[in-house]
């Protein structure tokens, strides 16, 4: 990964500094520059995305030259009852830092989701393709997408799915915990994504941000996923299988999961059977190989039974 020479260290600002890829991105961020990361109860400036106008007030007052937005209104399911807050964060809140970015002149950074798709088709979509959102959840972050395309012509929106950190709780540890505790272990079988770890999803945005402070014309919408592809299914038995190797002991072993349907699981948010995104975009505008989604789950697990 490049890194920048004292003479070009920029300000970052960090909105979400304690979220799953805002505490990776701490880390990564780091090697380029002075960081000012920021969650909603931060007190000498605000990073309370419900607060508008305090967002755009900590923007034109710090005048960073990168501001990186990893916060978000993540309840799928809840949106689905409590959309005027989705909207607030994911959308109204994104376009007041696309609006003071434009008037600072700073790279924005931000985040969305394979939900701005139907999750119809088998194939992995592109970053061109139509938008459709699923839910809710998935309307309220396009709407954020589209305000940053029209208030500010500097960004870098990083679309993923099936994001996991070993910080807080993920897939992985539910499933190691679930298989502990249960005789009989159903996971869905007719889902398919990319696992795609923070830690990755972070490292990632310091490369793009480094190589996009120096071009300028890189500066666009892409898809950041792992490569490869998976159901839930295959992914809690490759944990289940990985801790096994480790040594751990289940009640229900990596052979005895069962799969379902999705209509076996019914949730309030309509799920995606495609989460599928095309990453070769990435890969070739920032000269990146995108590692498979079982590297990093499988050190994932490692990192836990650790």
């Amino acid at each position: 990964m490049s890194v920048m020479t004292k003479q070009t260290r920029p300000l970052i600002l960090l909105f979400g500094a304690d979220g799953q890829v805002g505490w990776e991105l701490r880390r990564s961020l780091l090697l380029l520059g002075t960081v000012v990361a920021l969650n909603r109860s931060s007190q000498n400036y605000s990073g309370n995305l419900e607060d508008t106008q305090a967002i755009q007030t900590t923007i034109q007052t710090l005048k960073p030259q990168v501001v990186v937005n990893a916060a978000a209104y993540t309840a799928v399911d809840k949106a689905e009852q409590d959309y005027d807050k989705a909207h607030l964060i994911n959308a109204l809140a994104v376009a007041a830092m696309a609006q003071s970015c434009h008037a600072v002149n700073a790279l924005l950074v931000h985040y969305s989701t394979d939900y701005v798709f139907d999750g119809t088709g088998d194939q992995a979509r592109l970053e061109t393709d139509p938008t459709q959102a699923i839910n809710l959840y998935g309307l309220s972050k396009l709407e954020g997408e589209q305000l940053i395309q029209r208030y500010c012509s500097n960004y870098l929106i990083f679309r993923t799915s099936w994001v996991y950190a070993s910080k807080g709780q993920n897939f992985a540890k539910t499933m190691l915990r679930l298989a502990q505790e249960k005789l009989e272990l159903k996971v869905i079988n007719d889902q398919i994504g990319a696992p795609t770890g923070a830690d990755l999803i972070a490292d990632v945005t310091a490369h793009a941000i480094v190589q996009t402070l120096q071009t300028p014309s890189l500066a666009g919408l892409y898809h950041l996923v792992a490569s490869g592809s998976c159901s839930w299914f295959d992914y809690s038995v490759l944990v289940l299988q990985t801790a096994e190797k480790l040594g751990k002991n289940f009640k229900v072993s990596h052979s005895q999961v069962q799969g379902i349907p999705t209509s076996a699981y019914p949730t309030p948010a309509k799920r995606p059977l495609n989460s599928r995104l095309q990453h070769q975009l990435i890969e070739t505008q920032f000269n990146l190989l995108m590692p498979n989604w079982q590297i990093g789950v499988e050190r994932l697990v490692t990192e836990i039974n650790c």
